[in-house]
């Protein structure tokens, strides 16, 4: 693995207040084209969180230039509910209480759009288990109105099909019941619930 680290960024995403976002402004991955190479599976990054976006999704600066530095992370150990319901604005104002302007440390998994899945700790702690001590339940399209049942912290069973990992939640790669050919859009969920 590697580690890229970036000195002297504390005060860069101070510049920005947490809920104010740029359209797109987290740009280190091109819309179209190769990720970088740091940014290859499995290897790690740093940086402090200059923008969340939703409840599972940041930019985390990884050098000293705006928008061109920051890497668009999509957290790949926790499944926060849509951003256009009120758990979802919930989990995004408790994810930028926990990450913004914290440094965060990242291990690399797959690319999706122009985002990383990515592992993110802050002070050695997963923002997953830290997102779900701060009491918000992990969801998605659908939750609020009870069409699936929440993913939970324990990993779903080896064998079961798709329809029945959805229900759960899917699975995260490297959990059981994980199959690559199941994740379609490539972001280290297999059989997530359907986004409407």
């Amino acid at each position: 693995m590697k580690m890229v680290r970036v000195a002297g960024l504390g005060l860069l995403g101070l510049a920005f207040a947490p809920g104010s976002a740029i359209a797109d402004s987290c740009t280190a991955i091109p819309d179209s084209g190769a990720i970088p190479s740091y940014l290859a599976f499995d290897k790690a990054f740093s940086g402090p969180v200059v923008e969340v976006i939703d409840g599972d999704s940041l930019c985390v600066a990884v050098g000293p230039r705006t928008g061109s530095d920051w890497v668009e992370v999509r957290l790949a150990d926790f499944f926060a509910p849509e951003l256009s319901t009120a758990s979802g604005r919930t989990a995004k104002a408790a994810l930028t209480r926990i990450a913004y302007g914290k440094q965060a440390t990242c291990v690399a998994g797959a690319g999706t759009y122009d985002r990383i899945a990515a592992r993110c700790r802050i002070d050695g702690q997963s923002i997953g288990d830290l997102m779900l001590a701060a009491g918000i339940r992990e969801g998605g399209a659908g939750t609020d109105s009870g069409s699936f049942a929440p993913r939970s912290r324990s990993p779903a069973p080896a064998g079961l099909s798709c329809p029945e990992l959805r229900a759960r939640g899917g699975a995260r790669r490297g959990e059981p019941g994980y199959r690559q050919e199941w994740d379609g859009d490539n972001d280290g969920i297999a059989c997530e619930p359907y986004r409407r």
